[in-house]
């Protein structure tokens, strides 16, 4: 985090170049403003001041260079007042100076009066580092031995000094270079100085509008490191390459909207008021605010930026799109040339749209016909060119509101398939290139090409499949949700209705609705604890409904998944065992045991589970698989009774 502050040598600088540089300020305030901070402590509503601005002219009188500072930051930063001082800059102030060699005489910035307690120690930014650009078309002056002593003093107070010179191709700047070299060999001693040189150029004053926000904004932080491990071994032993992560695109807002501040401090209130009666009050005090004491035309610029609108009330609003939206092909450009680093957001699958053909006439149907051809041909073709269009539309299709600035599209081909929409980075949104010449100079030897090759060509080839790319959410998931049920169910909650039901004795059925399928699954010992006499009725019951399960169903697989039915609670009295126990001896009879699950158990199926009014239901096998010694007669009979199993032979004719 970097407190600015740009020195304009208006003397040196051209009509057209000062024209240009106005902007480069204009944008960098524009795109400060609406910098949010995620990542930043401060939770003010406000958008600290950190640009300062000077400019260096000749008093046409007196014949003297004068530093005079346009804009000062003041606690929060005001995108009207910076604009302003920009803008009011004079135009008139390029007079410069030729030497008898016909170049450029160096000139004075005025740099003591700058470093000074009058300009920029005065500026109350203690928390911050404070940097000094310098930008001019001529070399200053030979840095001298107190000049020297005074940056000397700026890098103990965190103070950085940087020198742009913007070079003009010009025949009186032919002795430059030998300027450039003297004023170099001057800064050698200081590690806070840094001089650089520019062709006035558009994309060069663009690249310096986002190295000057990145020094601005709170969320700048160090790249992501990365470790690439490979199989086989690239070079020798080793197998890995370490690489740094940087972003590349900082996308920007769709538009500004309209809101209601406070005069006090000029904060935006509350949109929202509960009751119509109720006041809008202060975000920073919390006083009720009279009608006169809130600006209700004030438009919000980003999170923390206001700009106060004349009396009428502003309109701009951001609007949900219709169901169609608009898009207009601009260009064809090719796929070699596209830097995936200017891709971003969500990829959308498009498709020819195919009418109903239910509702729709033969003239239609020709219509979607001839539109699916129609697409299908110009996938073709633009994929047999390796080429895609670039599209324009004032839709956002991430939160598909209207926006007030321009988006920007590419539209992808495919071998005969479907195409792909993706949104392409504009002008605002790009930010500088990480600084690549380290690498891109360097030469690669033989036999490094080589070895990269070779283990490369290990690697196995095959188009991505997303089915054969697994990601194990469900596996991880199954695990949590298995470990979770070892702690047991919540029981539900039961209605009044519910609950008064349960409790008479007539009641031949209860249903216990339930939002969750574990809900009917408690301890068994639990609910058999309650009760021994319900514990005898229960199994007697459970044991006949899980064998009806298994004649009316299939066997479940072991890879199925467990369906569970809604729970049932049956009140089931002494005199139906008799009946239970005889249904429970024919179907044993009829019904071989599964051989899967005389191994292993496995998850079972769930019917339904029978429990007492004064217990919940319980989930138990569907097979018996050792007899339980019990004391009561009946339930023993039943577990006793072996069925026979005789298979009936067909008759042939």
């Amino acid at each position: 985090m970097v407190v600015a502050c740009f020195v304009l040598d208006l003397c040196s600088l051209s009509p057209a170049l000062l024209r240009d540089l106005k902007q480069c300020l204009l944008q960098l305030a524009n795109l400060y403003a609406i910098s949010s901070s995620p990542l930043s402590r401060n939770r003010s509503n406000c958008l600290r001041d950190r640009i300062g601005l000077c400019y260096v002219l000749k008093n046409r009188i007196s014949s003297s260079h004068e530093l005079k500072v346009a804009y000062v930051p003041r606690g929060n930063f005001s995108l009207r007042d910076f604009h302003h001082a920009v803008n009011s800059l004079p135009i008139d102030a390029y007079l410069p100076e030729i030497d008898v060699s016909g170049a450029l005489r160096p000139g004075d910035v005025k740099l003591s009066n700058i470093l000074s307690d009058q300009v920029l120690y005065s500026w109350g930014v203690k928390d911050f580092m404070r940097k000094v650009i310098v930008l001019s078309s001529r070399v200053p002056e030979n840095i001298d031995l107190a000049m020297k002593s005074i940056l000397m003093d700026a890098a103990d107070k965190c103070v950085s000094v940087e020198f742009l010179l913007f070079e003009q191709s010009s025949s009186h700047l032919s002795n430059i270079q030998e300027n450039i070299n003297c004023f170099v060999r001057s800064l050698s001693d200081l590690d806070n100085c840094s001089f650089h040189t520019y062709i006035p150029e558009t994309r060069i004053f663009h690249s310096l509008v986002k190295q000057w926000l990145q020094d601005l904004k709170n969320d700048t932080e160090e790249p992501l490191q990365a470790r690439f491990t490979f199989k086989s071994n690239l070079a020798g032993s080793l197998n890995q390459i370490i690489c740094s992560l940087s972003i590349s695109v900082s996308p920007i807002i769709d538009g500004f909207s309209a809101c209601q501040t406070c005069r006090c401090h000029g904060i935006p209130v509350n949109d929202a008021v509960k009751d119509k009666l109720e006041r809008p009050s202060c975000p920073v005090t919390g006083n009720d605010l009279e009608t006169a004491d809130v600006i209700k035309n004030s438009v919000k610029v980003g999170d923390k930026s206001i700009l106060f609108m004349p009396s009428f009330q502003s309109t701009m609003k951001l609007h949900q799109v219709s169901s169609l939206i608009e898009f207009n092909v601009m260009e064809r450009t090719s796929l070699k040339s596209l830097s995936e680093g200017v891709i971003f957001g969500t990829s959308y699958i498009v498709v020819p749209s195919i009418c109903n053909e239910i509702e729709t006439t033969s003239e239609e149907k020709y219509q979607s016909e001839l539109n699916c051809q129609l697409f299908q041909g110009i996938c073709n073709t633009l994929h047999s060119m390796d080429q895609g269009l670039v599209c324009s539309s004032y839709c956002n299709v991430e939160t598909m509101k209207e926006t007030a600035f321009c988006c920007y599209y590419i539209l992808l081909p495919s071998d005969n398939g479907p195409m792909l929409l993706r949104h392409l980075a504009g002008l605002e949104e790009i930010l500088p290139m990480p600084d690549v010449n380290q690498f891109i100079e360097s030469s690669v030897s033989e036999d490094i090409w080589r070895s990269c090759q070779a283990c490369l060509l290990k690697i196995e080839l095959r188009d991505y499949n997303p089915f054969l790319h697994e990601r194990g959410l469900h596996q991880n998931l199954n695990l949590l949700v298995k470990e979770s049920l070892q702690f047991g169910s919540i029981p539900p909650k039961r209605s009044e209705t519910t609950s008064e039901n349960s409790n008479q004795p007539n009641s031949p059925e209860v249903i216990v609705r339930s939002n969750c399928a574990i809900d009917t699954i408690v301890a068994e010992d639990e609910c058999l604890h309650l009760n021994p006499m319900i514990r005898k009725e229960k199994t007697a019951a459970s044991i006949a409904d899980e064998w009806e399960q298994l004649v009316v169903s299939e066997v479940p697989k072991t890879f199925s998944p467990t369906s569970i039915s809604k729970p049932k609670m049956v009140i089931v009295s002494p005199e139906s065992n008799k009946q239970l126990d005889i249904k429970t001896s024919r179907i044993l009879e009829r019904l071989e045991v599964p051989k899967q699950l005389k191994t292993k158990v496995t998850s079972p199926v769930i019917a339904s589970s029978s429990c007492s009014p004064t217990c919940m239901p319980t989930k138990k096998p569907l097979i018996p698989f050792q007899p339980n010694h019990s004391t009561d007669r009946t339930l023993s009979s039943s577990q006793l009774m072996k069925p026979s199993f005789q298979r009936l032979k067909r008759k042939h004719k």
